[in-house]
């Protein structure tokens, strides 16, 4: 399995009371250890941004990674508020499941959805057939049907 690090929460690093931030280096590996996955895997660290800030070049980047990995099996961390544009440049690409997550609170907080949507998206990679989806509240999305609900701060199907 390749795990790609695009950045977004899940590896944010808060400094201060105002909330000041950056992206750092990941944590995956470490969540991973942790618990105690012995499942093969690679992690290729290729952006560390917010996805706000992901361009439609960072994107390309993603898919070209994507493309020339020797693994058929791709987790994406990616911040929540762009993921579904990420997940739908994605979405042609052939023999690979493909699952992005991520989290709506930093992996270095007590309390996060981190490790939960780490081990949901690792599963899913595992086992579900080639495509592109998104592992986030306790479900897997279809890349193509799927939204995140801004108000509620959370992933839906599209109605």
């Amino acid at each position: 399995m390749l795990i790609v690090t695009t950045g977004g929460t899940i590896d944010k690093v808060y400094f201060d009371a105002k909330s000041d931030y950056e992206v750092g280096k990941t944590i995956i590996g470490s969540l991973l250890e942790q618990a105690q996955v012995h499942y093969p895997f690679e992690i290729l660290e290729l952006l560390q941004k917010d996805s706000l800030e992901i361009t439609a070049k960072d994107r390309e980047k993603i898919r070209t990674a994507i493309m020339q990995a020797k693994q058929s099996q791709i987790v994406i961390t990616h911040g929540t508020d762009t993921m579904t544009n990420t997940a739908h440049h994605l979405a042609d690409i052939k023999d690979k499941t493909i699952v992005l997550t991520g989290s709506l609170a930093p992996a270095r907080f007590a309390m996060t959805d981190a490790m939960f949507n780490i081990g949901m998206a690792v599963s899913a990679a595992q086992t579900l057939d080639q495509g592109v989806y998104i592992a986030m509240n306790g479900q897997i999305f279809p890349a193509e049907n799927v939204t995140k609900n801004l108000d509620l701060n959370r992933f839906e199907r599209n109605l």
